[in-house]
């Protein structure tokens, strides 16, 4: 297979991986499943297209379209990680809070009804815009250390 390609799911792994210890970090809770989970820090999508594009850039230069290629394609899965999905996210949460007021409208009860800011997506689907910096400096080193470690002339 591709040496990008094994530089790039690696990267992928990584920051899967150390959402775990992060997320232990800052709220003392251990939650393995989040290897497997989307969302959160840092972003594995984010990881995966920036150390390819750093791969890609080291091994066959700036002005090449592979690295092009890869630097478009890599904007584009960022943005989207950080934009679209995000927002689907924030979007389930209203969804799901819409669910307490048909309870209470069924069950006659006051409708004191208040509308939160989601704080934190319960369906992590997206990233925050650090998380997205975090996983592409991820990227980048793993895509360099990557390069280098594949260098014929070792």
């Amino acid at each position: 297979m591709n040496k990008g390609v094994y530089v790039a799911l690696l990267s992928i792994g990584l920051a899967q991986g150390l959402k775990i210890p992060i997320h232990f970090f800052k709220e003392k809770e251990f939650r393995p499943e989040l290897f497997v989970q989307t969302g959160g820090m840092p972003s594995s999508h984010s990881a995966g297209v920036a150390s390819l594009t750093t791969f890609i850039a080291l091994k066959r230069g700036l002005p090449t379209i592979d690295f092009a290629l890869s630097l478009v394609y890599g904007l584009i899965v960022m943005y989207d990680a950080q934009g679209i999905r995000r927002q689907t996210g924030e979007l389930t949460l209203k969804v799901n809070s819409m669910g307490d007021l048909i309870e209470k409208v069924k069950k006659d009860e006051s409708l004191e009804f208040e509308e939160e800011k989601p704080k934190k997506l319960k369906e992590m689907l997206g990233h925050q815009p650090q998380e997205v910096i975090g996983g592409a400096l991820l990227g980048v080193v793993t895509g360099t250390i990557g390069h280098f470690l594949t260098k014929k002339d070792r």
